[in-house]
């Protein structure tokens, strides 16, 4: 399950409705079409992928995509009701709706070799504009179902722009075209429903989705908890802890917070409960370590596909310049965390529950081997496209010969049903968003309107930046993950490129503003998600979850001022930043809590809340890797820093950590 409907402010049990439907299990002939269609489009991208032929000849990607959209488009109308909550039974009205979204898709996928020789985008046939006009309305639907009514509202509106863009003031102002025209523009050109987020789908995405199914099917996501308990679960907030690598690997195989949540959750929030940690905290806690895990490499959420084939780089750049800022906001939670227990004299979990670190080894090794297998496959050979087939592969064999979790042949199919109910969804939202793209193509708006942000910002790099968070803050509220960023990415992005900032930088920082709207409220669908689970008040959650995750707000800020921090730089400058960072988000994350790990506490009342705000101004002059400031340089402001820190860290070592617990 995507995360969707976030302005709609759902309730808790609204979420747990929707928990609950992701059990639903099809039977019957639902059951087997759902199967049958989602093996028919995993053959048809391996065969595509791997240039293999079987139809006698290549097929063009513009066939190909077509296929994808239709065959995953008529899936959601059999998988999503109109209404929710979402239930197995398929009423007789979605099944006619299948019906033409297979008949349109199919008359689309014939006839697209057609369509592309003879320019149909700009003049289609009439039973062509008829084809199109069905297909869109079925978008609009399936992106009504799988996105929520947020996001449908955009997309209509920005769909229709193109018919009165010339009465729009300016700088939204552009060229306008008839209906008739606008949405064959969309169907058949490569800058619409079939742009730049179809084809990341059909080239990366679907392969990383089916490895991600296959590893947790084959008890990958049981390996990694039980990893994380052998780990640090014995140590103080040992629960916490583990949460926060297990939800890690669990969100970026599924690249999805809130069903990350509601899976990682169920286990990690009574464990925590358990221990000591208040709801609040418990459910705060999982919620920022589910929504960093759709950030989190080498996997990450389908957006960062997307974004490789937008920016036309290698997934592997994608991937390896998330790594840095990924670890700095686990780090930060693991410090607050960390000191949040020390200050309440958390214990540890007992050593007679937790696994055993050399038998956890000896029975999951596989899957660390083929996830470095898939990581090796990309770096050096850069097959991003075809690395999570082999790594697929690998699994299913080794796990038939020797693997603990069998598949059997339901299970198989379990298995095919859940992943072609994720592709469906997915698909539906992608074909929408396209056509907001699509929409800013067609009015010849993008260029001119990146000018105009930059003109009203007054050329200033800090105010476009600022703009920049709360526009995808506010988009993130009411958007999936990918539709905001694709939305930013046509908008906002241009502008902060033109202003000076590195390119990648840019993209992944509206990435992260994007996300903070799952740990903020007034939505923090995350939060409030997690909450529900854990019996905790979803507001207080929300601003609990605010300040456990404080470091996404300001991470993003650090790596696009300096790219380094995404490893755009040499080896000397990265390092000595990310020591910067790393030193300077301890600081931050003490001052957070009120304590200092390894050290000791900061105290209360008004001495102790004026040390915490020195604390974090100490940690922001640090972590923030860049000079200016008072005509200070980089190194200068670095030291200026830890001298602001000497006195907290001097008084905190005197009061000492208090009730800390030892590994139990």
């Amino acid at each position: 399950m995507t995360d969707k409907d976030a302005a709609t402010g759902r309730g808790a049990a609204l979420i747990e409705a929707e928990a609950a439907s992701e059990k639903l299990r099809f039977t019957g002939l639902p059951r087997i079409i759902i199967v049958a269609f989602t093996l028919f489009a995993i053959a048809l991208t391996v065969n595509q992928l791997f240039n293999l032929k079987l139809t006698g000849s290549a097929i063009l990607d513009g066939v190909y995509l077509n296929l994808l959209a239709g065959i995953f488009l008529c899936l959601a109308f059999l998988t999503f009701r109109a209404r929710a909550p979402h239930t197995a039974r398929v009423p007789w009205y979605d099944w006619i709706l299948f019906a033409a979204a297979v008949a349109t898709g199919g008359y689309m996928a014939f006839n697209a070799e057609t369509a592309a020789t003879y320019g149909w985008e700009y003049a289609a046939p009439d039973h062509g504009v008829w084809a199109a006009i069905v297909f869109y309305l079925l978008i609009l639907e399936g992106t009504r179902r799988t996105g929520g009514n947020v996001l449908f509202g955009v997309v209509l509106l920005f769909s229709l722009y193109p018919t009165f863009a010339d009465k729009v003031p300016d700088p939204l102002s552009g060229f306008t075209q008839p209906f008739r025209d606008v949405v064959p523009f969309f169907m058949y050109s490569a800058e619409g429903s079939f742009g730049i987020p179809m084809q990341a789908f059909g080239t990366l995405v679907i392969g990383f989705i089916l490895f991600g199914a296959v590893l947790q099917y084959t008890g990958g996501g049981r390996f990694f908890n039980d990893l994380a308990l052998a780990l640090v679960g014995r140590y103080r907030g040992g629960s916490a802890k583990v949460a926060i690598f297990a939800s890690g690997f669990m969100g970026s195989m599924s690249g999805s917070v809130i069903s990350n949540v509601l899976t990682t959750g169920a286990v990690s929030i009574p464990a925590m409960r358990q221990a000591g940690f208040s709801a609040r905290y418990a459910a705060a806690t999982e919620a920022c370590a589910s929504t960093g895990g759709v950030l989190m490499p080498p996997i990450m959420g389908a957006t960062a596909f997307v974004m490789a084939s937008w920016l036309g780089l290698p997934y592997t750049e994608i991937m390896l310049a998330a790594a840095i800022p990924s670890l700095l906001y686990y780090f930060g939670l693991f410090a607050q965390i960390d000191a949040y227990s020390a200050r309440r004299g958390l214990r540890g979990m007992a050593k007679e529950i937790l696994p055993q670190l050399g038998a956890t080894f000896r029975s999951g090794w596989i899957y660390i081997f083929v996830f470095a297998l898939l990581i090796y496959l990309m770096v050096a050979y850069r097959w991003e496209r075809t690395a999570p087939f082999y790594a697929i592969l690998l699994l299913l064999v080794i796990n038939q010969v020797m693997g603990p979790d069998r598949f059997s042949v339901r299970g198989f199919f379990d298995m095919i049903a859940s992943v072609g109910r994720i592709l469906a969804e997915l698909v539906a939202v992608l074909l929408g968003i396209g056509m907001i793209v699509g929409a800013f193509q067609a009015t010849g708006l993008t260029g001119p309107l990146a000018g105009e942000l930059v003109a009203l910002a007054g050329n200033s790099v800090a105010l476009l930046l600022i703009m920049g968070a709360v526009t995808a803050f506010i988009f993130g509220m009411g958007m999936t993950v990918t539709a905001c960023y694709i939305f930013l990415a046509v908008i906002l992005a241009p502008a902060l490129v033109q202003a000076g900032l590195n390119e990648l930088a840019v993209h992944l920082f509206i990435l992260y503003w994007g996300m903070v709207s799952y740990i903020t409220p007034p939505v923090a669908l995350g939060a409030f998600a997690a909450a529900s689970m854990a019996g905790a008040d979803p507001m207080k959650t929300g601003l609990e979850a605010m300040r456990l995750g404080g470091v996404i707000y300001i991470t993003p800020f650090f790596f696009v001022l300096n790219p380094a921090l995404i490893g755009q730089a040499g080896t000397g400058e990265v390092l000595f930043v990310l020591a910067c960072a790393i030193a300077g988000i301890w600081f931050i994350s003490a001052a957070l809590q009120g304590h200092v790990s390894l050290i000791g506490s900061l105290g209360s009342g008004a001495t102790g809340a004026a040390l915490r705000v020195l604390l974090f101004f100490a940690g922001l002059l640090i972590a923030a890797p860049m000079g200016g400031l008072g005509g200070l340089s980089h190194t200068m402001t670095t030291v200026l820093g830890f001298a602001l820190a000497a006195l907290p860290l001097a008084l905190a070592w005197r009061a000492g950590e208090g009730p800390v617990t030892r590994p139990a």
